[in-house]
């Protein structure tokens, strides 16, 4: 530890090999050691004493649209990554879309970055995304350093992004396959949504009803047929489907290359609960029943889904109509995951390393950030410091989301996050931030 610049000590550090009590050397914005507590720190370096709040690694959300530039009303980098700060986030991989322009070309990713670069709280890292029309635009995104692809295979919501048919998709997904790349994929069929009773009005029960199971399920299944027959790694976006687990738990001991994430607000709220007219739930696939909720669960514990991220997807107060069917269907949750997800883990008698391998450690080796995602030498010294014990009542108005409109109002979350750190530097400690600080993040090759 002797070319320590700063040491961080608490009773509960969370590290690859369990929670202990540590002492953390950082220097040059990384992690030099992970010592005994009562580790002697060299002269000159700072010394934080957290007491017994818990020091986990910064956590890494691979989910999140900042819609920034073109919908910049809805979010954006300032407040997006603010929100992600709070909330314990260090690292944001940010969607191609409901920006505009969405990043499907290499000139769109320039301007997404221009954009973000002196905005940035975290660091941000951007997916490209496969269109019906850029086939030709994908081996030059992934040569500028994009994370992977997005496809939708039913309609995205947004008209610049449309979706793929199967023909597109298995032309798509050989072309990144001929590169190493990663698509991941909404994954609901748009066959099924059409046979689905399309009501419209208030009533959840309707929504849910138009948005059934069986077409996840289909869209898993054929996507899974045509990573196992071109080899290609393929990554299931936000499942909500209980009934979809078996044919990706048989898929992943075949050695498909398959991984898949949920979200907080799957694994936490549930279709009994929404009020009718409350579209402040919706989001596709929906929130489905406590039953599916509890298969998820099962799920998480037994490895067959990988990771949880948030799929943060704001919109403007006034798109958050009493009519489902028409209403802007996105959860913002980006500053509420942790505890989120937190208060319902607990409850279920899972502990905070759980925790950090859902929303940290796998997040980052889902995108290949091998210096994020755990507190370990030679990893970034990013921090979240977390009370879990203390709880709070989400209020709408505190929080950093550009849009105050969410989901989880009102509700009791354990888990306070104390202050956020990125590579050594303190960027919120008890409600202030720092100015930006966050760097612009590109796939390793």
């Amino acid at each position: 530890m002797s070319d320590a610049e700063l040491v961080l000590r608490s009773t509960r550090v969370i590290t690859p090999e369990g929670t202990r009590a540590a002492a953390v050397a950082v220097a040059g914005g990384r992690i030099t050691a992970v010592l005994a507590h009562d580790a002697a720190a060299p002269a000159g370096a700072r010394v934080e004493d957290l007491g017994d709040d818990v020091l986990l690694p910064g956590l890494v959300d691979t989910h999140v649209h900042v819609n920034d530039p073109g919908r910049t009303e809805w979010e954006g980098f300032w407040t997006a990554t603010r929100a992600a700060a709070a909330g314990g986030i260090t690292t944001v991989i940010d969607m191609p879309l409901n920006s505009l322009p969405p990043t499907t070309t290499v000139e769109h990713l320039r301007i997404k970055r221009e954009v973000a670069r002196d905005k940035a709280h975290v660091d941000v890292g951007f997916w490209g995304g496969a269109l019906p029309d850029n086939l030709k635009d994908l081996r030059p995104l992934h040569d500028a350093g994009v994370f992977g692809f997005k496809a939708f295979l039913s309609p995205s919501g947004v008209e610049e992004f449309p979706h793929l048919t199967q023909d597109r998709l298995t032309g798509s997904l050989a072309e990144i396959a001929g590169f190493g790349g990663l698509l991941i994929v909404h994954a609901e069929d748009p066959h099924h949504l059409a046979a689905a009773p399309q009501h419209g009005g208030p009533r959840y029960a309707d929504f849910l009803a138009s948005r059934p199971r069986d077409a996840e399920d289909t869209a898993v299944a054929g996507l899974i047929a045509q990573a196992k027959r071109l080899d290609a790694r393929v990554h299931v976006l936000h499942l909500s489907s209980g009934d979809a687990l078996p044919l990706i738990a048989a898929a992943k001991a075949e050695g498909v290359r398959l991984t898949v994430e949920t979200c907080p607000h799957y694994l936490t709220l549930t279709a009994e609960e929404v009020p009718d007219g409350a579209s402040e739930f919706k989001c596709c696939p929906p929130i489905r029943e406590a039953a599916n909720q509890d298969l998820l669960w099962q799920a998480l514990a037994d490895g067959t889904i990988d990771c949880v991220v948030t799929d943060h997807s704001p919109s403007t107060a006034d798109l958050k109509t009493d009519d489902f069917a028409t209403a802007w269907g996105g959860i913002s949750g980006l500053q509420l995951s942790l505890p989120a997800v937190w208060t319902e883990a607990r409850g279920r008698g899972h502990v905070l390393e759980d925790v950090v391998r859902w929303m940290s450690a796998r997040t980052a080796a889902l995108v290949g950030l091998d210096r994020k995602g755990a507190i370990e030498a030679g990893r970034d010294a990013d921090f979240a410091v977390l009370a879990p014990d203390e709880s709070f009542t989400v209020d709408p108005a505190a929080l950093q989301h550009r849009n105050h409109v969410t989901a989880y109002a009102g509700r009791t979350l354990y888990g306070v996050v104390k202050s956020t750190w990125l590579r050594g530097e303190r960027i919120l400690a008890d409600g202030e931030f720092t100015e930006p600080r966050g760097r612009l993040l590109t796939r390793t090759p």
